[in-house]
């Protein structure tokens, strides 16, 4: 239960996706956008007519996405290795290397106030046998959290620490930077949620840890604006406080995979589970939201 944070029931919207992942509230067309990662395609869905669409097909294995300030979408490709940015439908790669080297798979991304771009690079798009990407070989050595500065075209790894940063969000102040690590167990590490402090740009040590010892992953994650973490966690979203008390639970009938806020006012909460798009009334909305400029 999730008492005084949401209201009314939880609502399945659209089933039949392989692997929902991905949601973004689009306040241009006013839709939820989100990827069906094995099918490779984006999908979209009106709350205005309650249909959904084919947004895009043979898109190299979106993931993540995030608004910029001007309005579009930049997003992570796993088939490309990259961070793009869609702009009405055209697609244009923004970074795909590191050192002379090219990224993993980039998963989930968020963008902080300066306009510098926030990405996590596990390598799930490129392993053994993969449906969500090609195979491939983690050329740069590890999986890291990157900060990239579009005017410069800097790159600089900013969480090293972590087995495979997966979704990550930023306090209201952004001070704070959570990032979730699905390894888990079977490489030596517990499932968990990562608290980094950040300063002019760089993360320092870790501050904080929430370790999920039930076995159910944390992967996609917001922050709302009182600071709470919404967070993906098996057949759940979980809510918990900055300080990781737990508040409250939104039970849903599939795993998920990650969550967003949307809606004409915001407070819509969007859930992608496995093979669905779900939607429940809460009564916050995203620290993250912002107007686009044009």
């Amino acid at each position: 239960m999730a008492d005084g944070l949401t209201t009314g029931s939880l609502d399945c919207l659209y089933t039949g996706s392989v692997w929902a992942e991905g949601p973004l509230w689009v306040p241009s067309s006013q839709t939820v956008r989100w990827s069906d990662i094995p099918n490779n395609r984006i999908l979209e869905f009106n709350p205005a007519t309650g249909a959904t669409r084919e947004y895009a097909v043979g898109v190299e294995f979106t993931n993540g996405r995030t608004l910029d300030t001007d309005g579009s979408v930049v997003q992570c490709s796993h088939g490309r290795r990259r961070v793009e940015r869609d702009r009405d439908g055209t697609v244009t790669g923004l970074v795909d290397s590191f050192q002379g080297h090219r990224l993993n798979s980039p998963n989930d991304v968020v963008i902080a106030r300066d306009t510098s771009i926030w990405f996590t690079d596990p390598p799930y798009g490129i392993l053994p046998g993969t449906k969500e990407g090609h195979e491939g070989e983690q050329e740069y050595g590890g999986c890291h959290v990157f900060r990239f500065e579009p005017a410069s075209g800097t790159l600089t790894a900013v969480v090293t620490d972590l087995v495979h940063p997966n979704g990550l969000a930023f306090s209201p102040d952004e001070s704070d930077l959570y990032v979730a690590d699905t390894a888990g167990p079977g490489y030596g590490v517990p499932l968990r949620i990562a608290t980094y402090s950040v300063r002019d740009g760089y993360c320092g040590p870790r501050t904080g840890t929430l370790e999920l010892e039930d076995g159910d992953a944390a992967d996609g994650l917001r922050v709302d604006v009182e600071g709470r973490i919404w967070t993906s966690a098996g057949p759940s979203v979980r809510i918990y406080s900055p300080s990781f008390q737990l508040l409250g639970t939104i039970a849903v009938p599939e795993t998920v995979s990650n969550l967003c806020f949307g809606g004409p006012d915001g407070q819509d909460l969007y859930i992608t589970a496995t093979t669905s798009l779900y939607r429940i009334r809460t009564t916050t909305t995203d620290a993250a939201t912002r107007v686009p400029s044009v």
